[in-house]
């Protein structure tokens, strides 16, 4: 007797009752690695805001740093100048003793009162830009000071991140692979379609099961037509609403509960029973 062989289905092959129930498989195994991400809560993006301000206040010293070189640099010529003049001064005042006529001697007094005015504004500028390298040097130890803050800050968050990563960093591998696995099944203009869906979705839900005569997603209710066209598993189904695509209950292995309408029936039972006390006492 030959043995036989099961045929594996493309994804182009596959009915859409396949399709759709696939599509669900892997819409509960991204559900449950959101679920994983939320356990992480804000973690990762106070972890990287903290990088950010690192790097930020890294900068921010740096630059700080080359403007007092800068400064220093200014401070040594302007000192330098300060030299030159000194010495012009003290030259033209040797010469003022042995000057021949006054306009010479006037020439050198107006050098030499020049060269002051050089020397005090050297000066002025020297004490500014001193003024200037005690602002930078206050702004460079307080930006170390809040570096060094955010860096203590940051290792506590990343100590506490990969402590929840090492807990379910098995779990997520686990998952991501199942999730490749599933989408390499699935036909790729669909899977396109579920992502950019699901994408586009606040709670990350791209396909829904029908609750209550109603979208599982938006909560909307749904026309009975539109039910039975989900219930018929024959063509995909999106809601008009929210644009989430939609499948019957049985399809996602969930079973509905009919016990909302046994309270009704309690009811029902309670108001024949008190009309026919009425009826009685009548």
């Amino acid at each position: 007797m030959a043995r036989e062989t099961m045929k594996v289905l493309s994804p182009s092959e596959m009915s859409v009752e396949q399709k759709l129930k696939m599509l669900y498989e892997l819409q509960t195994v991204l559900s449950k690695i959101d679920e994983i991400r939320t356990m992480r809560g804000e973690l990762p993006l106070e972890v990287q805001d903290l990088e950010d301000e690192i790097e930020g206040l890294s900068i921010r010293i740096e630059k700080l740093q080359d403007e007092i070189k800068t400064i220093d640099a200014n401070i040594n010529k302007w000192k330098e100048e300060k030299l030159v003049a000194q010495n012009m001064i003290d030259k033209n005042t040797a010469h003022l003793d042995n000057v021949r006529n006054s306009r010479e001697y006037d020439a050198l007094s107006k050098e030499i009162e020049f060269q002051n005015l050089e020397i005090q504004l050297r000066d002025k500028r020297i004490r500014e830009a001193a003024d200037q390298r005690q602002e930078r040097m206050f702004g460079i130890n307080e930006s170390q000071s809040q570096r060094g803050q955010r860096v203590g800050d940051l290792e506590a968050k990343k100590s506490e991140l990969d402590e929840i990563v090492r807990e379910t960093k098995a779990q997520e591998d686990e998952l991501r692979e199942k999730s490749k696995e599933l989408e390499e099944k699935i036909e790729p203009r669909l899977l396109t379609a579920f992502k950019r869906i699901r994408k586009n979705s606040h709670n990350g839900l791209g396909v829904v099961y029908v609750q209550r005569d109603a979208c599982g997603g938006c909560f909307n209710k749904i026309p009975p037509q539109r039910q039975l066209d989900v219930r018929m598993r024959k063509k995909i189904i999106v809601c008009e609403y929210c644009g989430r695509i939609m499948i019957d209950p049985e399809l996602a292995g969930v079973e509905i509960s009919k016990a909302v309408e046994e309270p009704k029936k309690t009811r029902r039972r309670r108001a024949l029973k008190k009309d026919g006390e009425d009826q009685v006492e009548a």
